[in-house]
């Protein structure tokens, strides 16, 4: 296990992101979270906006396990959580938050899921950590980027968060096979 980034890191990637995202027209503007933890991003960046003068900007959080393509592949019976989101996409620019970008199959997932709660004007995309477009199995590209890590197949991300009970830090990792 190799440490890439610290809790100040983090913080500083995560302003960096509300940052951007404050240089856009943000009427009709949500922000919506990937369970888990793309969620916590959200609410983070949600607050630095609000403290920045950005406003209150809606936010809501998406549990994509049904959508996902492998889903039957993780367990006899995944666990699927709540979504929540209590305003409507239609017409709106919808900023999706996850912690992680690598394949693209999860925000996929979370395109699909977010359809199917209406018609967003537009959907963009903001991580924490892209891993680059090489590990990129469908044509998905981030708007906002905390960093990119470029990573080899043989290693994984992961990136632990307060909210979750850990000690900050991004980390990357050998896979176990």
């Amino acid at each position: 296990m190799e440490v890439v980034k610290e809790k100040k890191d983090i913080q500083n990637m995560v302003e960096k992101i509300a940052k951007d995202i404050l240089k856009e027209d943000l009427n009709n503007t949500v922000l919506i979270g990937i369970r888990t933890g793309g969620a916590f991003l959200a609410s983070r960046i949600k607050k630095i906006i609000k403290n920045m003068g950005g406003g209150d900007l809606p936010l809501g959080v998406l549990d994509i396990t049904l959508y996902r393509d492998d889903w039957t592949r993780i367990g006899p019976a995944p666990i699927v959580r709540k979504t929540e989101i209590p305003f409507t996409v239609d017409d709106k620019t919808v900023v999706l938050i996850d912690d992680v970008l690598f394949t693209g199959r999860t925000v996929r997932a979370a395109i699909d899921a977010i359809l199917d709660y209406g018609r967003p004007k537009k959907i963009k995309l903001a991580v924490l950590i892209d891993r680059g477009k090489k590990s990129r199995e469908l044509p998905i590209c981030a708007d906002y980027v905390g960093d990119t890590i470029e990573t080899s197949l043989q290693e994984t991300i992961n990136v632990y968060l307060r909210e979750q009970g850990h000690e900050e830090m991004v980390v990357v990792e050998e896979i176990e096979r």
